[in-house]
């Protein structure tokens, strides 16, 4: 499909209606349809036609799970193979010759290291479900039950998933502090502040009346995605990945956002080297379908038949369009192309904060890309960092739809512009993008004053 959007002089009846019945038929926990009223109906790569005949570029890409984007020809076709061959739909945890297919080549994309030792455990379809079968693994592993996780961490909606997370309320898990270089909680950013991080981890641990006993095992995202866009630094996940390993605590990666080439390598775990102990998987491993996977090490295998269970864990469909997809990403160099196109938009984002005052920070890594809006008007904190402004960032959200560019906000305050196109994205493309993101800026800050407010997000 062209780039350019189209809108036709009388949309096509119903449009309204449809968007009117969700709002009066839907939950009040709806998310992304309040800040985006479309109503998709074709799709294909980075464009989405909406039912009112309008066409927008897909920066939001399911939340990351449309990693060859809309409708790709080889899911496609892996899709309707299954469906003309007569092979069951839904086995339970059968072994099935499409399940063995996508094990084999998920085992042939993971680091050696984990893979040669490896074993695999279907969860529910979603990955919330994966990271609650983590962490019964290694609470079962370790005959521990406490668990650490950071601050601005999102690993889910369900109970243990959002006891880990950020906005985790009355919850024994023991919050660590995240790198986080514009908002370093030491008031230092880089290195300095990453190194304080590590210490404060090893002071809990180590200090016999710190008040925090032995963890089960200890969560981190690699990049924290809805917590910011945030990259963990390289030598800081090494860190991390050096103090479990020395006290026999499990170390989890939680990788459902990252994974299949998003940040520049296939697994975000490469770029520091590290083997986790267990890699929490879904999103892009489905190849758009609903699946969800915990890798982990063999000596950890301990749970008894049934500890952790669910219906829909033989999904043929996700199977075969999950090989298909991690085999043309692995075929195609995708993760590559993700990390070179990505460096090329994020120069690009910083020459355009250096144009905005209100662009606090620009940052990601590979095709996971993120822009803080901030109050340049407002008081410095001790790291130069400015108030964030989510009034700011959800009128610049409106503002991109309005252009046919369709982007998520994320961050702590939901200031965070988040850019999570397709790994097929081309070099066209990506400027398309940006000049609507750059246009979208301009537009709003020449905006007369007045209130900005955005919805609340809740997932």
């Amino acid at each position: 499909m062209a780039l350019t959007e189209s809108v036709p002089t009388a949309p096509p009846p119903g449009h309204e209606g449809i968007l009117r019945r969700q709002a009066q038929r839907e939950s009040a926990a709806r998310t992304y349809a309040r800040s985006l009223p479309i109503v998709p109906v074709r799709a294909r790569g980075l464009t989405v036609e909406g039912a009112d005949g309008r066409r927008y570029l897909d920066c939001l890409s399911g939340a990351g799970t449309l990693a060859l984007g809309h409708n790709h020809p080889v899911v496609l076709e892996a899709v309707r193979t299954v469906l003309d061959s007569g092979a069951p739909l839904h086995v339970l945890d059968l072994a099935t010759p499409i399940k063995d297919a996508f094990v084999t080549e998920l085992f042939a994309s993971l680091p050696a290291e984990l893979a040669e030792n490896a074993r695999i455990q279907f969860c529910g379809p979603a990955g919330t479900d994966a990271v609650e079968a983590a962490l019964t693994l290694v609470r079962t592993a370790t005959g521990r039950d406490g668990l650490m996780a950071f601050s601005g961490a999102y690993h889910g909606m369900t109970t243990g998933a959002l006891a880990a997370s950020g906005g985790a309320r009355q919850t024994a898990v023991t919050r660590l502090p995240y790198p986080y270089d514009y908002r370093c909680p030491f008031g230092t950013g880089g290195a300095r502040g990453a190194e304080l991080g590590a210490r404060w981890t090893e002071s809990l641990l180590d200090d016999p009346r710190s008040g925090v006993s032995d963890p089960a095992g200890l969560i981190v995202e690699p990049v924290q995605g809805e917590g910011g866009v945030i990259p963990a630094p390289d030598a800081w996940l090494r860190r991390m990945r050096e103090i479990t390993a020395a006290r026999g605590i499990p170390l989890i990666v939680d990788e459902v956002q990252t994974g299949v080439g998003r940040t520049g390598a296939f697994w975000a775990v490469e770029h520091s080297g590290i083997v986790p102990d267990v890699l929490v998987l879904s999103k892009a491993i489905g190849g758009s379908l609903p699946l969800a996977v915990i890798i982990y090490r063999a000596e950890l295998d301990t749970w008894r038949p049934g500890a952790h269970a669910g219906t829909f864990r033989g999904n043929q469909l996700a199977m075969a369009a999950g090989r298909a997809t991690l085999a043309h990403v692995r075929a195609t160099g995708l993760d590559r192309h993700a990390a070179a196109l990505g460096a090329r938009m994020l120069a690009r984002l910083r020459a355009l904060a250096a144009a905005h005052p209100c662009i606090g920070d620009v940052r990601g890594r590979g095709l996971m890309l993120g822009v803080e809006l901030v109050d340049p008007e407002g008081a410095a904190g001790p790291a130069g960092d400015l108030p964030a402004d989510p009034g700011l960032a959800a009128a610049v959200q409106r503002a991109c739809l309005d252009r046919g560019l369709i982007v998520e906000l994320g961050g702590r305050h939901r200031s965070v512009v988040r850019l999570l196109p397709p790994l097929t994205l081309t070099d066209e493309q990506a400027e398309a993008i940006l000049d609507r993101l750059a246009d979208a800026l301009e537009c709003v800050r020449k905006a007369p004053p007045g209130p900005r407010g955005g919805a609340p997000h809740a997932r």
